[in-house]
């Protein structure tokens, strides 16, 4: 009797709906497929998100060297701005991804989403680390260059392991963050709009070009709650070995993603309105 009742509890384990960590898990993994499929078909979109990191490099890099108008502490300036540009790059990657969920809701893929039993805030995570999974492809482009360049990058692998986390989840921000202001807007010429301007004071208001300590003291404060600064922060200390709050920087991340994906989840809703 007692091997009758637990097979049928077996039967009914086994057929019991995924929980909300898988669902959450197979949205992420579905999206980061959706965007190397993308990148597979458009290569030439690397080639030419690369065109901007590889100026600031090349030229800005290059040229504060030789003047050694920054203080870096010993560092050569190039080397201290590398990491800087990879974190730049994927801002710039994840930053427009608002843009993207507007036309997906125009061309009515966003409806059908949000009619299936997956929770809100997987579809935000799977855009958000499909952002992520964008900008390690950017980052690898960067990264060769700035070998090229002479910059002394590690090549220990839990380290370079330690870089493609700080990217993903600085990405997988900035993603979210796009998303929160495209459910303000509700437009894509706005969108675009906004998106350019908060770019540029994004990264300029972080420790990307410059240390610290060179800052004036009202760049100081919006330094301090920007989370491009951490991102750099952490990027400099993986990559070349600059000391660093590496706990503090990805706690930092970590917090800021999880506020950021609450935020658009929250303005889903209103985008298919």
């Amino acid at each position: 009797m007692s091997a009758q009742l637990v097979a049928p509890q077996a039967a009914s384990a086994d057929v019991r709906p995924a929980g909300p960590v898988r669902v959450l898990l197979t949205r992420i993994v579905a999206m980061c497929l959706v965007e190397l499929q993308k990148l597979r078909r458009d290569r030439t979109e690397v080639v030419t998100r690369a065109i901007q990191p590889a100026l600031w490099l090349i030229i800005f890099g290059q040229t504060f060297t030789h003047l050694r108008a920054i203080p870096t502490g010993g560092i050569p300036y190039l080397d201290f701005l590398a990491p800087g540009i990879l974190a730049q790059s994927a801002l710039f990657v994840s930053i427009f991804y608002g843009i993207h969920i507007i036309w997906e809701r125009d061309a009515g893929v966003l409806a059908k989403l949000m009619v299936t039993p997956t929770p809100r805030a997987a579809l935000v995570t799977g855009k958000a680390f499909a952002a992520g999974v964008r900008a390690l492809v950017q980052a690898v482009v960067v990264i060769v260059l700035a070998a090229v360049l002479g910059v002394a990058l590690t090549t220990n692998p839990l380290k370079l392991l330690g870089t493609a986390l700080v990217l993903v989840l600085g990405s997988a921000f900035f993603c979210c963050l796009s998303i929160t202001l495209a459910g303000l807007v509700l437009k894509r010429d706005r969108m675009m709009g906004i998106g350019q301007a908060i770019m540029m004071p994004l990264f300029f208001a972080s420790n990307a070009l410059y240390p610290v300590s060179v800052m004036p003291g009202w760049l100081r404060m919006l330094n301090h709650v920007n989370p491009l600064s951490y991102e750099v922060d952490a990027l400099r200390g993986l990559l070349i070995g600059t000391p660093s709050r590496l706990l503090l920087d990805i706690a930092v991340l970590v917090g800021s993603v999880a506020v950021a994906v609450f935020a658009a989840s929250a303005m889903l809703g209103r985008l298919t309105r």
